[in-house]
């Protein structure tokens, strides 16, 4: 890369330090000193004060200006022809170097500008393994030496998260396999990447060295005090029956629970309105899809805040829901998976799937909208919705159901009277009248149309064509505005599928056929 006086000259700082003057290495300064101010003014992003590189480096009674003076010609003579990158005034020193000519910058532009948008050359190019400037260090030197720590720690976050997408990318199944080893040496108290690495082991074969990094990430996880997730607790997740409950916290400090189930390639279900763990795995509402959604794959649902055995002491809203989505996918260590959305659940799953496009290999909505009630109704629907929460504030927690058996009317309107009995006594258990109030607000003001078109992974939306709770049109239009969707029309009512309607083998047969094509 030309510094605009000489040659080309490129610069690496992570793993050995060399400099390349038109492709040919060049021997180094002995002092130690001298490589470090290099190293300094290759990373800086502007001129450097001469007393600022004086209390880095020779914090000593000599003559700290002359150590300085002298370090900066043996620079001048490793530059060589080139020694004009070199810029020396009465106060400030500057290296100058276009930002391509160094890996540290090359590093850190891709991240800032976001890995999971780069293609695989880029990252590739940037996958650089070794800390930065190993051997550099200067113990009597404090301040410089803080400054590498803090350094160090920037180049292994970054490249964790660069090793962590390429792992993800179609690179074939050696190289992502030796990513996601490198992700694990550069970021060893992350649970994701442990699981990851032991996914991938599991399903190239290797099931010795994955029973064997189980164990380690077992014990450097449990050192750190950081959560280990199911794939290192179990040889074999839980059966179905089993409702193994586990909490996280999402990023505003909410305890989210959620639970896995099955074996396989992992699928997460997005939480919806009026759901809990243990309950929901003993009714005639949600048994049969833990059931189908655990056969062969390993499923991960969880409440969503203010439900079932989450926190019910939460404030809510669109972003809080994706946070909470984040952190179980985190505590859960999961790589890449299928991400299925039901109801009001599609507007979090559109959202994180934009933001987090590698880790979702395919997206299921069904009976889902991206405008909520409160901007898409018609004067008539808004007024009845108002009415809706003001009857949930006042009459959720009576004994009296006739409140709640106005949602199960909604919901299920196509049940036997034992269903639509517990579905309306499972509510009052499930949630708070406050909850139950806020929630429906926030949903009614969802908005996440604009980033339909934004959604680049397979998509498979299905929708009841008399759907009480949310329009059909309403399904098909989200559909029509993502790109290369697919749209199933099911015939029934009712909002969430029942074991015993010709819609859930209907659904069933095309989720199948989406997620193993």
């Amino acid at each position: 890369m030309a510094s605009g006086d000489g040659p080309a000259v490129e610069v690496q700082l992570i793993g050995a330090m060399t400099v390349r003057r038109a492709g040919i290495e060049l021997p180094l300064p002995a002092s130690r000193k001298t490589r470090a101010l290099f190293a300094y003014l290759a990373m800086a992003d502007a001129p450097v004060r001469r007393d600022r590189l004086c209390d880095l480096l020779w914090e000593v009674p000599d003559d700290p200006r002359g150590a300085l003076r002298w370090s900066l010609s043996k620079l001048r003579g490793l530059l060589g022809p080139a020694g004009g990158a070199l810029r020396c005034a009465d106060d400030i020193v500057h290296l100058v170097l276009p930002d391509a000519a160094v890996d540290w910058r090359r590093l850190r532009t891709l991240v800032r500008q976001g890995v999971a948008t780069a293609d695989v050359d880029a990252l590739r190019a940037v996958a650089l393994p070794g800390p930065l400037l190993p051997g550099l260090d200067l113990p009597r030197c404090d301040r410089f030496q803080a400054w590498l720590v803090a350094q160090r720690e920037d180049v292994r976050q970054w490249q964790a998260a660069v090793f962590a997408e390429l792992s993800r990318r179609d690179v074939g199944a050696d190289a992502a396999l030796d990513f996601a080893r490198r992700r694990v040496e550069a970021d060893a108290d992350s649970p994701d990447a442990w699981a990851s690495l032991v996914e991938r082991l599991e399903r190239s074969g290797r099931g010795r060295e994955a029973a064997e990094q189980r164990r380690l990430g077992q014990q450097r996880l449990a050192a750190a005090d950081r959560p280990i997730p199911a794939a290192l607790r179990r040889s074999t997740p839980p059966a179905v029956g089993e409702v193994e409950v586990r909490f996280c916290r999402s990023a505003d400090g909410t305890g989210i629970a959620y639970s896995l189930s099955g074996e396989g390639p992992p699928i997460v279900k997005i939480a919806n309105w009026m759901t809990h763990l243990q309950l929901d795995a003993q009714g005639p509402i949600w048994r049969h899809w833990i059931g189908e959604l655990s056969r062969g794959r390993r499923l991960l649902r969880y409440d969503q805040r203010g439900n079932g055995l989450s926190d019910w002491r939460a404030s809510f809203g669109l972003e809080a829901d994706v946070a909470d989505l984040e952190a179980v996918i985190d505590a859960a260590g999961l790589g890449q998976f299928d991400l299925l959305a039901l109801s009001a659940g599609a507007a979090v799953a559109i959202t994180y799937a934009v933001r987090h496009p590698g880790r979702v290999r395919r997206l299921v909505l069904l009976g889902g909208f991206p405008v909520g009630w409160a901007v898409r109704g018609s004067a008539e629907e808004r007024a009845r919705r108002e009415a809706m929460i003001t009857l949930s504030r006042e009459g959720w927690d009576q004994d009296n159901p006739a409140f709640r058996q106005m949602f199960t009317s909604l919901f299920l309107p196509d049940s036997s009277p034992e269903v639509q009995r517990w579905f309306t006594e499972v509510q009052r258990r499930t949630t708070s009248a406050e909850n139950a109030a806020a929630i429906q607000r926030v949903t009614g003001e969802v908005d996440v149309t604009a980033l339909l078109s934004q959604l680049s992974v397979p998509t498979l939306v299905a929708h009841c064509r008399d759907d009480a709770m949310v329009p059909f049109e309403a399904g098909r239009a989200m559909a029509r505005a993502i790109s290369d969707a697919r749209f199933v029309a099911l015939d029934g009512r009712n909002h969430v599928l029942l074991e015993d309607e010709p819609a859930w083998g209907r659904f069933l047969e095309a989720l199948r056929g989406f997620l193993d094509g």
